[in-house]
């Protein structure tokens, strides 16, 4: 054996070492992607209840005990103020205490579990109670599927994009612009899918197709920038924390405040939390809601070509001093 040979064989890690860094991978996997199911349940849901002062207080009292700390109640008039408060987005549904006929009011589009959780506990608080969806998913997705399938999508198309481009375009201008390039037909068409084929939304086409354009842009130019700036190694953090932390607490398949407490606000600030929220207010609720997530979105897709910026920077300040030594050589 040659000696390029044993100083191969010295530098790979023991069999061992490769078992346990394997299991170690595969069990953060398991716990990225399991625990925020295992663990979900209401946090702070925000409904209104719309009725006599103390038939709210009654009906507070009650959530309260079936559900300790499942629902963050607001008191409302009556019920077109509710209905104005579910379809503005301030609230997941209501129950209106109305001695003739109590209703309780849901927004299946808006998250279908939470949707089903009020109407099971209508059921608990009064037999009589009539369940009206406000907001309802489209007759061709029912349960919300497609919305919720399409999350690991987005995610996996802003790093497969980062890190095909990194392996098949110069370091440069052309590796962005061919991110924001694919970021717009990937979002063109994976709406034209969800909406068209699948029927899993509504609204805008273009509003959709946008929504996703800026998820997988804002993915894939935060992936480019840290893979200039550090190497395949800020590739593979970024990656990591999208796919391992992004897409399991996006809330996408139930709702944010279904997560556990304080994962549900970082899930949100990442780019496929974000992305969920600001498709379903967009499809769904003509808008309304989406600002906040659309600004997260925004904030970082400037934050990777802010990142490219350095990553360039950085490479001509290494340019200048390789030419000038190269320079001296010559001389």
């Amino acid at each position: 054996m040659t000696t390029e040979a044993h100083a191969a064989e010295r530098r790979r890690p023991p069999l061992i070492a490769v078992i346990v860094l394997l299991t170690a991978v595969l069990t953060v996997f398991l716990i990225a992607f399991a625990w925020p199911s295992a663990r979900s349940a209401p946090r702070d849901v925000p409904i209104a209840v719309s009725g006599p002062t103390p038939a709210v207080e009654q009906v507070k009292g009650r959530l309260a005990q079936a559900v300790p700390g499942g629902f963050d109640i607001t008191a409302v008039p009556d019920r077109q103020t509710a209905v104005q408060r579910i379809e503005d987005r301030d609230v997941y549904g209501a129950i209106v205490l109305d001695s003739a006929q109590p209703e309780v009011l849901t927004a299946s589009a808006g998250g279908p579990v939470v949707a089903q959780l009020l109407t099971q506990l209508a059921g608990q608080l009064d037999t009589r109670a009539k369940v009206t969806d406000i907001v309802p998913l489209p007759k061709d997705d029912p349960r919300g599927a497609g919305l919720a399938a399409g999350a690991l999508p987005l995610v996996l198309g802003g790093i497969i994009a980062a890190a095909a481009l990194t392996q098949l375009v110069k370091p440069g201008v052309k590796r962005v612009i061919g991110a924001l390039t694919f970021a717009i037909t990937g979002g063109l068409a994976l709406a034209a899918v969800l909406q068209f084929w699948l029927g899993s939304f509504e609204g805008s086409y273009l509003g959709n197709a946008g929504v996703i354009a800026m998820s997988i842009g804002a993915i894939s130019v935060t992936l480019l920038g840290l893979e200039w700036l550090i190497g395949t190694a800020g590739l593979a953090l970024g990656g990591a924390t999208m796919m391992l932390l992004g897409n399991p607490l996006s809330g996408m398949t139930s709702a944010p405040e279904m997560l556990p407490n304080g994962w549900s606000t970082l899930g949100q600030l990442l780019p496929p939390g974000a992305a969920g929220t600001a498709l379903r207010s967009v499809s769904f609720f003509d808008g309304a809601g989406a600002a906040r997530p659309l600004v997260v979105l925004a904030c970082w897709l400037a934050g990777g070509l802010a990142l490219c910026a350095l990553g360039s920077v950085r490479t001509r300040g290494r340019a200048v001093p390789a030419r000038h030594e190269a320079s001296t050589v010559a001389a």
